[in-house]
């Protein structure tokens, strides 16, 4: 009779065996999805996604699509950089005055001096560099904290763009007109520009040594340090990788535009720079951070801007939504790291 009960059990239990392992599978999918810094901030994405192309069918329409994507584009170039800065324990406040003095620099070598195109373009580069080399060292030598010492490149940036400009924009050089499909005149050339950078530099921050520096100098700079590590030397290389990058997004958007304006970019390219990186999950204290998320970050706060515009809902509300995303996220952020380090005990 044990025997006709064992055989019922095992019998009843079998069918339920591969449900079991599917839930618990589909489970486990979930928690990892759950605990990724990118999960949250992907998830906000799709929905707005949902929700506008709901109110407005438009909204995944090519031409709609497209001015996503170059809304997107230049501020996540930006944030890539600031999150390799933010991880490191830094940070630039003046990204985005590199972001408009970069252009004209490439307007002065090509109608001024002649410079071959291509070079100006890659002078502007090594300006923006430079300009982060600049910063690093008042950061690492001279020991002023990143807030001050780049807040007053800000300033300093801007006196000379707007100076050198006389507060007037300029046109695209016209020798340089055969390099715009190249750098942003082109409908996805701009996308394809950041997809490409945040790629490189996902797998610089997630696969290399530069990056696992990057991020035991955040966290722990003297541990970082007796380990052998050469702090400074990393806090200025992504200050010279941000300068970099700020100078390239600033080019591709004058491309893109059309006209060199003095008035681009500045603090609000750099505030909204900062706002994708700390919205996609990168820690302000240092230590984490995520390119993938910061360029995910700069997607939900273009498809904000985009949507808003086509349900006819006022500009001033952004700001807002801008504070209570970053907020929200960061709230979002520690209860996530919290799941991290359960799961790992």
């Amino acid at each position: 009779m044990s025997d006709t009960i064992s055989s019922k059990t095992e019998t009843d239990d079998a069918p339920r065996a591969p449900g079991r392992r599917v839930h618990g599978v589909l489970q486990v999918t979930f928690d990892g999805f759950m605990r990724r810094r990118e999960a949250t901030i992907l998830v906000v994405a799709l929905g707005l996604v949902v929700y506008f192309q709901y109110s407005k069918s438009v909204f995944l329409s090519h031409d709609n699509l497209v001015n996503i994507s170059q809304s997107m584009a230049p501020y996540a170039i930006l944030a890539v950089g600031e999150v390799l800065l933010l991880v490191s324990g830094e940070i630039d406040l003046s990204a985005g005055m590199v972001f408009t003095l970069s252009p004209f620099l490439m307007h002065y070598a090509i109608d001024f001096y002649g410079v071959y195109p291509i070079l100006a373009i890659a002078l502007s580069l090594f300006a923006g560099a430079f300009i982060g080399l600049c910063n690093g060292f008042v950061v690492v030598v001279l020991r002023v904290p990143s807030f001050v010492a780049t807040l007053g490149s800000l300033f300093l940036i801007q006196g000379i763009t707007l100076t050198t400009s006389h507060a007037y924009p300029a046109e695209i050089p016209a020798a340089a007109e055969s390099l715009a499909s190249w750098f942003g005149r082109a409908d996805w050339s701009e996308l394809i520009w950041c997809l490409a950078i945040v790629a490189f530099f996902h797998v610089v921050l997630t696969r290399t040594r530069w990056g696992l520096h990057t991020i035991a100098v955040g966290g722990n700079p003297h541990g970082a340090s007796e380990a052998g590590i050469r702090t400074g030397r990393i806090k200025i290389g992504n200050f010279m990788i941000m300068g970099g990058l700020a100078a390239l997004a600033g080019i591709l958007e004058a491309f893109r535009t059309q006209t060199i304006d003095p008035n681009s970019g500045g603090t609000g390219a750099m505030f909204i720079a900062v706002s994708a990186a700390v919205i996609g999950g990168t820690a302000l204290a240092g230590g984490s951070g995520t390119v993938i998320g910061a360029l995910l970050g700069a997607l939900v706060l273009a498809e904000l801007q985009n949507g808003f515009n086509l349900i006819g809902i006022s500009a001033n509300p952004f700001n807002l939504i801008l504070g209570m995303a970053i907020i929200i996220s960061m709230i979002l952020n520690v209860h996530l790291a919290r799941l991290r380090r359960a799961g790992r005990t």
